[in-house]
């Protein structure tokens, strides 16, 4: 078993795809008897200190220091991070979410030595991953590197081919929720998006939207719910009454994780027309737990998720005719639309399940607990 402090700029209670798999994660692995303690950045109204199921939780201002550049916040933040890490005296500490803020992480090597897991989730904004950034110093330094999915893993040794001999691709797994499939609706048709709204342009909802018109011309009673909340929201509905389609799309806003199962049950075709690479692609795997069809963009992961006429449909980023068609093609072929339904709902049981992940990452962290030879790892 391993001492495990876990680095997620990102952590419960915040809501987002990869955070409460994180969460949930941290929560199994400990359960099985690993010792966590995590190191987050301070979020408003959350405590700076909180035990969660056996987890101890540090929120530190470390995203505020980061942005207004003062150095003394920098070295307080230093201090504090050296204080929890000489007390905790972790075994491992796991990078789970890289961002800016893993400049800490490696400011406090030195507080108690121990190796890195560094995890990739997807692509990085732009200047955040290169050779002398924070988040490529850790990728470089670290014991172990693992990706979500097999693209994400290619595309970070493309940059840094030196962790290849160490690095090992951990596709994410979900629970089976416990709600039962219901028969996919065709009187309505329904169509869903589900995610975080960064922007309008990010997910690719604003094609979803564009498809409409195309798809009330043979179904006039059909229906565009997208499911999220974020700065994009607004601007987003603005895009649907622009479009004309206002009345037919709904935007129920946040959407409870308990909730997500039957939200999904509601609809016939799941849509994910995101026009960035995808780390692995979360609500596409959600949508076939429930047997659901998926229409999804060919970007990043995802086609490692939605295997194109067998679980869904893949379609080239950022072409909203691709995607109309597609999205006519099943509901003009409800039986086809079920069998690739039905397809996702078997593959994902059988490939994609929780227990699988966290299996793999209780392998992976008892071996580098127990692997001498790489604690006190430091470039």
């Amino acid at each position: 078993m391993a001492r495990v402090l876990l680095w997620s700029n990102a952590f419960w209670p915040l809501i987002g795809g990869v955070e409460v798999l994180g969460e949930k994660l941290a929560c199994e692995l400990r359960a099985r008897g690993h010792e966590f303690a995590v190191i987050t950045s301070r979020s408003s109204n959350l405590p700076e200190f909180e035990m969660h199921n056996g987890v101890a939780i540090h929120r530190l201002p470390m995203l505020e220091a980061l942005a207004s550049r003062n150095i003394d916040s920098w070295l307080d933040i230093r201090m504090r991070v050296g204080k929890i890490k000489r007390e905790f005296k972790p075994q491992i500490v796991w990078a789970y979410l890289l961002q800016l803020d893993c400049m800490f992480h490696l400011m406090t090597e030195q507080a108690h030595a121990a190796p890195t897991l560094a995890t990739v989730h997807g692509a990085f904004p732009d200047g955040v991953l290169h050779a002398g950034s924070s988040v490529g110093e850790l990728i470089k330094r670290a014991a172990w590197l693992t990706s979500c999915s097999h693209h994400t893993m290619h595309s970070t040794l493309e940059q840094f081919p030196e962790v290849r001999s160490h690095s090992s691709v951990v596709w994410n797994g979900l629970d089976m929720p416990t709600a039962i499939p219901t028969p996919l609706p065709f009187d309505p048709p329904r169509l869903l998006c589900l995610g975080r709204i960064g922007n309008k342009e990010e997910k690719g909802f604003d094609l979803a939207i564009d498809t409409m018109p195309t798809v009330l011309d043979r179904f006039p009673k059909a229906r565009l719910t997208i499911a999220g909340d974020g700065r994009g929201r607004a601007e987003l509905e603005a895009h649907a009454a622009h479009a004309g389609v206002g009345h037919v799309v709904d935007f129920p806003g946040w959407v409870h994780p308990n909730r997500i199962a039957d939200l999904i049950n509601e609809a016939t075709v799941v849509l994910m027309p995101s026009r960035v690479a995808e780390g692995f692609g979360l609500a596409a795997l959600q949508a076939q737990q429930m047997a659901r069809p998926v229409v999804a963009s060919r970007v990043g992961g995802v086609p490692e998720v939605v295997l194109d006429n067998e679980t869904g449909l893949l379609v080239d980023a950022n072409n909203s005719v691709a995607l109309a068609d597609a999205i006519l093609s099943l509901l003009s072929n409800p039986e086809r639309a079920m069998k690739l339904g039905a397809a996702g709902r078997t593959r994902a049981e059988r490939e994609f399940t929780f227990q699988t992940h966290a299996d793999s990452y209780d392998t992976l962290l008892t071996s580098m607990a127990n692997t001498p030879s790489v604690v006190g790892v430091v470039a």
